[in-house]
């Protein structure tokens, strides 16, 4: 019996783990930063897209700095650009859901892997896009997020992984940074919202606790 109870007992200190991790990530999604609305006119618009999973932050062209649209490939009939950033091991191994395996989850979440920029391009806008505006500093700050976001070789140069996009309209960078369960792709998101001043969560693994902070 007292065997049981010890058995028990660890049991419940284990799902305390969990329990706690998902109470503190929902409190902190819903505590939001960058309240106060500046002066400055937004004109200017930038878009969410989420995937039902994670976030990604889609940019037209003409309000990409020429710093972070060097060294990417597009093609000129190419306008929009979905960043997304998430672990390497993930992005490369587990192209739909019907390929994620408990490893791959489990290396993502736990050890601390290496990261990818995820870049997508769109020849239109989406639908189910979500557009947020944006003022011109703020804007330049995404930017600037972005940009250093990505891994640089030893000649300067964006670090393209050739070959090993899902598609024809995406590829896959080098990026900076480790994935862990408390720096997810969405964590990568609400910073980037975060630094450039933009309305935001304190912080949040989950897609829904950014989405939510602009869907009217």
């Amino acid at each position: 019996m007292k065997i049981l109870l010890k058995i028990l007992k660890y049991i419940l200190y284990l799902l305390l783990i969990p329990i706690s991790y998902v109470i503190i990530s929902l409190i902190f999604s819903y505590i939001s930063v960058n309240n106060t609305v500046l002066n400055t006119k937004d004109n200017k618009e930038i878009y969410l897209n989420n995937n039902g999973v994670h976030l990604a932050i889609i940019i037209q062209i003409n309000n990409i700095s020429n710093g972070l649209l060097k060294d990417l490939k597009y093609t000129q009939d190419e306008k929009y650009f979905s960043f997304g950033w998430g672990d390497e091991n993930f992005y490369l191994n587990t192209p739909t859901w019907n390929d994620l395996t408990f490893g791959n989850a489990f290396k993502a979440l736990f050890l601390k892997g290496s990261t990818l920029i995820h870049l997508t391009r769109y020849k239109h806008k989406r639908k189910l896009w979500l557009k947020i505006n944006i003022s011109d500093i703020e804007l330049s700050k995404m930017n600037q997020f972005i940009s250093v976001s990505f891994k640089k070789g030893t000649d300067g140069r964006k670090i393209m992984i050739k070959n090993r996009g899902y598609s024809t309209n995406d590829d896959f960078y080098k990026a900076v940074g480790r994935y862990s369960l408390f720096n997810t792709c969405n964590s990568w998101v609400n910073r980037a919202f975060k630094e450039s001043g933009l309305k935001s969560c304190y912080w949040t693994p989950f897609a829904f606790g950014l989405m939510d902070k602009y869907k009217k």
